[in-house]
């Protein structure tokens, strides 16, 4: 971690889909550098173990429920404004991918749900964020998009198009919200989580050869630019999107 080792103090965070993986990477960053963060996920016995790997509840709250719940997310706001006094952050970091294959065998069901949870709960979870007095607090937004999001992802292409639309919906909520509230993105390729545990299983070494940095990414490594795009260090960007990714982009593909 860079020397800004307090530098959300007195700050709250709510960070979604936190009980493992990327999310709870991006909460454990706020929590070493003074922030207090509400996280979501669907289970509570993952969010109680997460929350005491955090460092329990003084600084860690944990709210149960699905994102595409409309009632969920307004308890969750709720429950920040109520236990923390306010809120500062909000990261977007819910996302699901239920189905691979090609366009034309998706299930539509299936694809409703992808933009229901991926797109329209991003959108959602920001108004409220609004609505709560980020604004007032002058406080910034991260979406976590995804590598598939910037460039086609196949077998998993529609995903990759519900992630570009959050970099869409990124780039109007900045223009929309400015200057009180910066919205940025960023978007990962593959990171050691349970979530893309099919893309590296049992091939690790060989999928990690194709990168540049010759290694998979791990949550801290999309903490770190969170944390960055959270914090006044950003305090001039707005509306962009931080490819991380080891370099696989620029050697020709996804991983």
């Amino acid at each position: 971690m860079s020397g800004s080792a307090r530098r959300f103090e007195g700050k709250t965070a709510i960070v979604t889909g936190a009980s493992r993986g990327i999310g709870l990477g991006i909460a454990e960053r706020l929590v070493a550098e003074g922030a207090r963060v509400v996280i979501t996920a669907r289970t509570a016995e993952a969010l109680d173990e997460a929350v005491t790997t955090l460092g329990g509840p003084g600084v860690a709250l944990a709210v149960a429920g699905r994102s595409d719940d409309a009632e969920h997310r307004a308890q969750t706001v709720e429950r920040a404004v109520q236990v923390f006094g306010g809120l500062d952050f909000l990261v977007n970091n819910t996302g699901i991918n239920p189905v691979a294959g090609p366009l034309l065998d998706l299930d539509l069901d299936a694809a409703r749900k992808i933009a229901e949870t991926n797109i329209v709960s991003t959108l959602a979870w920001t108004q409220l964020a609004v609505q709560a007095g980020i604004a007032e607090r002058r406080g910034a937004v991260v979406n976590i998009s995804s590598i598939a999001g910037v460039q086609p992802a196949p077998g998993i292409s529609f995903y990759g198009a519900s992630k570009a639309a959050v970099i869409s919906l990124t780039e109007s909520l900045a223009v929309e919200l400015g200057p009180l509230v910066r919205v940025n993105a960023v978007a990962p390729a593959i990171i050691k989580t349970k979530f893309a545990e099919v893309l590296y299983l049992d091939k690790e070494e060989r999928v990690a050869r194709h990168y540049p940095l010759k290694r998979l990414g791990e949550p801290a490594d999309v903490a770190g630019p969170v944390a960055f795009l959270l914090s006044d260090d950003a305090a001039w960007v707005t509306g962009q999107t931080i490819v991380v990714d080891g370099g696989i982009s620029k050697a020709g593909g996804l991983g």
